[in-house]
């Protein structure tokens, strides 16, 4: 099929009522799968629900991180030597939105850090945001190989900046991904459910369609057969006619058996014309033409 009929075929779908239900439901699966999560990297996994990040090879107690920060609107990503702070920052940005993101990685004699503010984005707050994100590791480096203690000073500078102001007092809300998990599950599943009940109902429809449409066949074919064997009839009448009215050749000897067959069809002809026929009709009519073609042989044997 060509991009064009492909096109067409696509846009007379979407048409559909039908077609609209399987479009909504597959951008509510993609918008849920995609706000869950679905291609976060470890590090975004960790704290779409979490505070703290600890990358492989980072020797720092996780849970006992997680009791320092608390509910507070902070992450920290706690990465080795080396790695790319800033990166990790914009990696977090759509998993850790609505806080203030710190990234330390270890030194010889303290913390390198990065900061990035993501309570709030607009510039009316650009000058809170550049306070938050110089204020909040002040001090790291006296707790050079205590992770722990360092993340102390962390939070007292955090409490700081929520008593003057630079950050917004509350706690962090957290969106669990599992509710919107089900959610998409529950569009695919709507998707691929109602997709398999129009194809059975299509596909039964269609069976019921070409099963009438047999049997209309064969009634037409049988009606056919009946029309010929009442013109064959007709035509045995007509040579009757000539030999078993009054002015004809048989005289008065069986005008009385052909006019009663002649009556006969005339009956049996109005019938067959006055009304549809269904297969019982079709047997016992096709029964009475075969009868008065046999009659009328026997009247034209005497």
């Amino acid at each position: 099929m060509s991009r064009g009929g492909l096109r067409v075929r696509l846009t007379a779908f979407l048409a559909t009522g039908f077609g609209m239900t399987t479009l909504a439901c597959v951008l509510l699966a993609g918008w849920a799968l995609w706000s869950a999560g679905v291609g976060d990297s470890t590090a975004a996994r960790e704290v779409r629900t979490g505070s703290v990040y600890v990358a492989p090879g980072v020797d720092v107690d996780r849970a006992a991180a997680e009791q320092i920060i608390g509910n507070r609107r902070l992450v920290v990503l706690m990465l080795p030597p080396g790695a790319d702070r800033r990166g990790a920052c914009a990696e977090v940005r759509r998993a850790a939105a609505g806080t203030l993101v710190l990234v330390l990685t270890p030194t010889g004699d303290g913390y390198d850090r990065y900061a990035c503010f993501l309570i709030n984005s607009d510039d009316e707050h650009f000058g809170r945001a550049l306070a938050a994100e110089e204020i909040i590791a002040r001090g790291v480096d006296a707790m050079a190989g205590r992770p722990l203690e360092a993340l102390k000073v962390v939070v007292v500078n955090y409490d700081l900046l929520v008593r003057v102001g630079t950050i917004p007092d509350g706690a962090r809300t957290v969106s669990p991904a599992l509710p919107r998990y089900l959610i998409a599950a529950a569009a695919v599943l709507a998707v691929v459910i109602g997709a398999a009940a129009v194809w059975a109902t299509a596909r039964r429809a269609g069976r019921l369609a070409a099963a009438r449409q047999v049997r209309q066949d064969v009634a037409t074919d049988r009606r056919k057969v009946l029309d010929a064997a009442v013109t064959a009839v007709a035509e045995q009448i007509i040579d009757l006619d000539q030999r078993f009215t009054p002015a004809g050749r048989g005289g008065r000897r069986h005008e009385t058996t052909y006019r009663n067959l002649a009556a006969d069809y005339s009956g049996l002809l109005a019938e067959a014309a006055g009304r549809p026929l269904d297969d019982a009709d079709l047997d016992r009519l096709t029964r009475e033409v075969e009868a008065l073609s046999r009659r009328c042989r026997e009247l034209a044997a005497r």
